[in-house]
């Protein structure tokens, strides 16, 4: 379960995602089963890259949504279990799929300001 503390960074981060709209945006998506700890070598990566467009919630599902032309990203809400900002323009979420499978997402946005 998410602290009420990252919860609402989680929010203060979807409220002003629209300064990063014309951004180069990658995302790193990896997925793990454990104990919750990423290990680096025994994750499933896979990497996008692409112009942020827009974002939206999805209230059907509970999705947090980027889009960029020719791709579509979602993170499911009411499944995080971790967020954090380890740098500048630089955002993580960890998702809990099941009892050990987890989703990290680790966006990075080519902010010019």
């Amino acid at each position: 379960m998410i602290s009420e503390e990252n919860r609402l960074n989680v929010i203060a981060f979807f409220e002003s995602i629209s300064k990063y709209y014309g951004c180069e945006t990658e995302i790193t998506e990896g997925l793990y089963t454990d104990d919750g700890h990423l290990n680096a070598d025994t994750t499933t990566w896979n990497l996008s890259e692409f112009t942020l467009i827009r974002s939206a919630y999805r209230n059907n599902g509970a999705r947090l949504m980027m889009e960029g032309e020719r791709m579509y990203y979602e993170i499911s809400a009411e499944i995080i279990v971790d967020f954090k900002q380890p740098g500048r323009n630089t955002f993580e979420f960890v998702e809990q799929y099941g009892v050990n499978v987890f989703r990290i997402t680790k966006i990075r946005f080519h902010y010019k300001y």
